[in-house]
């Protein structure tokens, strides 16, 4: 065979050819969000811009295509910051940041703020759970609710001691606060595959790793993903239609405001306790 016809029967061979082979199932997961040629052309990206990607999808095109079906399940952009593909030994390992965690809260549409925080040795952590003045009106903010939390953030902090996060639902009510300490941090390290290796990202972005672990923790307490939301736009259609008559028919979901999720005028807001991630970055 000619020197031509190896390179095209390599490259039909390819990862990217069993990528394209398997378009179906990977575009059949994608939530309603995600457009699915685009996505396909993301994930086309992926492998062309990162030659030692490519040789590892090369020799292990399974670990591959596992990666990419947890993306597109969880509605990710492949090579976004929100999912990485990391070459892992002889496998591709697709990992989940902490702006990926937060996207699909909000995606949901119940909650308007995320926050998360690292807790260092020399920082002020007080929670008084179910410390309520009775003699006072019920407050939302404050030690009763969520954690009171200061820092210079100029200063040594020291090492991590821990961490927390909480969502803001629509109406301004807190949901359940989730608090990790050390312990529990190490303990998902140990469980994360090659995580003392100098290339893991326990190794080179310890913080950020923090941050996605008590942010997984959250997502019990939440609502997640966009499919929620939809969900949620449906069951009012249906509930207004009924209280209407039937010679009331909506074709769009009523405005809503306050605490119903899922609300047109749905505002994202900030994501608290965001970080910077490295160009290169796999948090």
């Amino acid at each position: 065979m000619s020197q031509i016809g190896n390179a095209i029967e390599k490259r039909d061979n390819g990862p990217e050819a069993i990528v394209r082979q398997h378009k179906e199932d990977l575009t059949l997961v994608l939530p309603s969000h995600v457009k699915g040629e685009t996505w396909m052309r993301l994930a086309y990206g992926v492998l062309r811009s990162n030659a030692q990607l490519l040789q590892v999808a090369t020799r292990n095109p399974g670990s591959l295509m596992t990666a990419l079906q947890d993306c597109a399940r969880l509605g990710h952009e492949p090579g976004s910051k929100s999912f990485y593909f990391v070459p892992f030994g002889n496998e591709i390992q697709g990992l989940e940041g902490y702006r990926g965690v937060v996207e699909r809260i909000y995606r949901a549409g119940a909650v308007k703020v995320v926050h998360a925080e690292v807790v260092y040795e020399n920082d002020e952590f007080v929670w008084e759970p179910g410390k309520v003045d009775m003699q006072q009106p019920p407050r939302w903010e404050g030690p009763q609710q969520v954690p009171f939390h200061k820092a210079d953030w100029f200063a040594d902090r020291g090492e991590v001691k821990g961490a927390f996060s909480y969502g803001i639902f629509q109406d301004g009510t807190p949901s359940r606060v989730v608090i990790i300490n050390r312990a529990y941090i190490n303990k998902v390290r140990r469980e994360s595959k090659g995580s003392d290796n100098p290339k893991s990202p326990w190794v080179k972005w310890f913080d950020q790793m923090v941050l996605k672990t008590v942010a997984h923790r959250l997502e019990p307490w939440v609502p997640t993903s966009t499919e929620w939301r939809k969900e949620q736009l449906r069951a009012g259609l249906e509930v207004a239609a009924e209280q209407a008559g039937p010679a009331v028919i909506s074709a769009a979901p009523p405005q809503a405001s306050g605490s119903q999720p899922g609300a047109a005028d749905y505002d994202e807001g900030p994501i608290e306790g965001e970080f910077v991630d490295d160009e290169a970055g796999a948090a």
